[in-house]
């Protein structure tokens, strides 16, 4: 066996007369990583109440017909009503991750003490980590039913509002802010709900669009709402009131703005009719293994649970703009 050794120098940035100089690095590691969605910190976190989680929707109050229910009022026969109630559930879907740490490698860091916050950071991120998936998954989930699950995902809001049905389009030559203003408009005028939407979902490149349409056409800039703590938005004036107009960068479009080709979609929403239905704890819970013969330990981050969209067929909208 023949041994082979390694110029040390190479690990040196320069090696002179009365100098070495080696490799350091800042402590701090710069760290701009996009992390959370807006969407999930603003609809409602339920418990559920078992697997699946259930719950009854009233879809029509006990109202007699007009022709049946005025009558003479010497000479009365009172109809018979009831309420209309439907049952619905919403599957439980598990989110997972592990992270281990090498016994040698924690000690030799702890050596060095020049990471010294890194184990826990790594830690930190991986619970960010599956925030960011769940975020993501809370519009774009690939399942696509909540009666009968077909993947593991959950059943996304985009894909829950546009199995509701209540889809529009504006064409490339339309006014994108006449459009949602009447879409809100026309779900606000539902004789049969009350509907209140709360909020319009889109891509930042759309709700741009947006503001140059209303400073070319009206020379207007919209008005600014504080939705979160430092963080504001503009908002569009509707037969609703003034609805927040908030960027999710996890709502994905189509083609090259401009091209004629593009599809961006924007979600209408009523935030109080969306639920986040938990188990245990609404945040992820992380678990330590026991150490295994590599000594190596071991964390296993976890979060259950399911998203319903209540009322997608009429609580809320998507609109598919062409641009």
């Amino acid at each position: 066996m023949n041994a082979k050794f390694t110029d040390i120098s190479a690990t040196a940035d320069y090696i002179g007369p009365g100098a070495i100089e080696i490799p350091l690095y800042q402590t701090e590691i710069t760290d701009l990583v996009r992390r959370r969605g807006i969407f999930g910190k603003r609809i409602k976190q339920v418990p559920a109440t078992g697997h699946p989680s259930r719950f009854f929707e009233e879809t029509s109050i006990p109202s007699p017909a007009a022709s049946a229910g005025f009558m003479d009022p010497r000479n009365i026969a009172a109809p018979l009503v009831a309420p209309t109630r439907v049952e619905r559930s919403v599957p439980l879907k598990a989110l997972v991750a592990q992270i281990n740490y090498n016994l040698f490698d924690i000690e030799l860091g702890a050596q060095q003490s020049q990471f010294a916050y890194l184990q826990a950071k790594d830690l930190a991120d991986t619970v960010d980590g599956v925030l960011r998936t769940h975020d993501i998954s809370l519009w774009n989930g690939t399942d696509t039913s909540l009666s009968s699950p077909t993947t593991a995902q959950y059943f996304g809001a985009a894909g829950q509002i546009a199995a509701g049905g209540n889809v529009a389009t504006i064409g490339t030559s339309a006014s994108i802010v006449d459009g949602l203003k009447s879409t809100i408009a026309q779900m606000v005028s539902n004789s049969s709900f009350g509907v209140r939407p709360t909020a319009i979902y889109a891509n930042p490149v759309l709700l741009d669009l947006i503001d140059r349409e209303m400073k070319a056409e009206f020379n207007v800039v919209l008005a600014t709402k504080e939705i979160e703590s430092g963080f504001t938005v503009k908002t569009l004036s509707t037969q609703a009131g003034d609805l927040p107009l908030i960027p999710e960068w996890t709502l994905g479009y189509t083609g090259t703005p401009g091209s004629g080709s593009a599809v961006l979609p924007a979600y209408i929403v009523t935030e109080d009719m969306i639920e986040y239905h938990w188990l245990s704890d609404p945040n992820p819970r992380i678990f330590q293994l026991g150490v295994p013969g590599s000594l190596a330990s071991q964390y296993v981050v976890v979060k259950f649970g399911g998203l319903v969209v209540k009322g997608a067929n009429y609580a809320h909208y998507q609109v598919l703009v062409d641009r």
